[in-house]
């Protein structure tokens, strides 16, 4: 008996060992302690490790001298981290989120509905009407066995013989990450239309050495051959984008706090976002609606947003038929005269103020060449 009892204890200490291992794996990844208790939610992906992932995938994809978009989702479905490097255009940054969604509600990589349609493409409308995007590059984030978010990656043309697509890259920067992941979903070969049509399909690129041109430094702006990719050479650029993002998040956690994060072009598609741990649904969202509020107004939302206080009246006018989100903390990003994109800061930055938090971001981004707001000198 005592055997048995010694085995016992034996077996459950190891147990316990076990457990406490996979926790403390686990907990690197995921948003911890009061910050946890704060938004009821131990299991939910922190910004460090989207980050991670996000940045492993770039860094990839530049060896490979392709661009893309990443996007990372928590367990709720909410933006974490997300980020499109130069040159790339609306339906791969938008796609790149759907195929994250369509991991998240399925908890399985969005090749699998890819591959149904391909077995049988009458499926395709039934797939979408139930919300999912049946395309490779969609991966669920789990953790032993716990689900902390999911990822999508758009933008690239697969070329999987040679070991790249955008799964690939999703894969390969999960398993730098978080460790071996699960082998990748076979890849089918794509069926043939039944009634292809022989329609000629024209050409729409620049002469060679062509390039759009900016009056701003490269490093503010896409510049190259990025900015041929879409006509476009006075969109922010990407690093300048996350250059913002991370000064504002670094002076939020200055003041003992976080903060949500988006900047957008000019065309409001988005560049860069981030959300700080700890920050929920309306932080995150207001975010967005502030920065789609610059960018719409070509003010900052503070201008609105005191214009407001000192006359209500116009409220209705402001929020309903316009759609503006009057809070502070959206400003458009003009550098020597040019708007470049627009920045949306919620969540109030440890209590610093939401615009304060922008504008140290753009001071640090750009100096003094850009546009911010200034407030009349108070009077005694």
């Amino acid at each position: 008996m005592k055997r048995i009892h010694v085995a016992g204890l034996l077996w459950a200490v190891l147990a316990l060992a076990a457990t406490a291992s996979a926790q403390n794996s686990t907990s690197q990844f995921v948003i911890g302690g009061e910050t946890a208790k704060k938004i009821h939610n131990f299991s939910t992906i922190n910004l460090a490790t989207a980050e991670r992932i996000a940045d492993t995938c770039e860094n990839l994809a530049r060896k490979e001298g392709v661009a893309i978009s990443v996007y990372i989702l928590d367990n709720e479905g909410n933006h974490v981290y997300m980020h499109r490097m130069d040159g790339q255009g609306y339906l791969n940054i938008v796609t790149a989120e759907m195929k994250a969604r369509t991991a998240l509600l399925l908890r399985a990589p969005s090749k699998t509905r890819m591959n149904q349609v391909i077995q049988n493409p009458d499926s395709e409308l039934q797939q979408i009407q139930i919300g999912l995007f049946p395309n490779s590059g969609g991966l669920p984030i789990i953790v032993n066995d716990q689900l902390i978010g999911a990822i999508g990656v758009g933008g690239s043309a697969p070329r999987v013989a040679q070991g790249w697509s955008d799964e690939i890259c999703a894969h390969k920067a999960m398993t730098e990450v978080l460790g071996p992941q699960p082998p990748l979903v076979q890849d089918l070969p794509p069926r043939t239309a039944a009634n292809r049509g022989n329609a000629p399909v024209p050409r729409f690129d620049l002469a060679q050495g062509v390039v759009p041109r900016s009056s701003l430094p490269p490093e503010f702006v896409v510049s190259g051959k990025a900015a041929a990719n879409i006509f476009d050479a006075n969109q922010i650029s990407g690093e300048a984008a996350k250059k913002i993002a991370q000064t504002c998040r670094d002076w939020a956690a200055q003041k003992g706090g976080t903060a949500s994060i988006y900047i957008i072009d000019t065309h409001g598609t988005f560049v860069h976002q981030e959300r700080g741990d700890g920050q929920i649904y309306t932080n995150i969202h207001t975010a967005m609606l502030k920065a789609q509020t610059a960018l719409q107004t070509r003010q900052p939302t503070s201008i609105r947003a005191a214009q407001l206080r000192n006359d209500p009246s116009g409220n209705p006018r402001q929020l309903v038929q316009f759609g503006f989100f009057t809070n502070s903390g959206g400003i458009p990003i003009v550098v020597d005269g040019e708007m470049i994109g627009a920045i949306g800061v919620g969540g109030g930055a440890g209590g610093g103020g939401d615009e304060n938090c922008a504008i140290e971001g753009l001071k640090a981004a750009f100096g003094n060449r850009v546009l911010l707001p200034v407030y009349p000198a108070k009077s005694n």
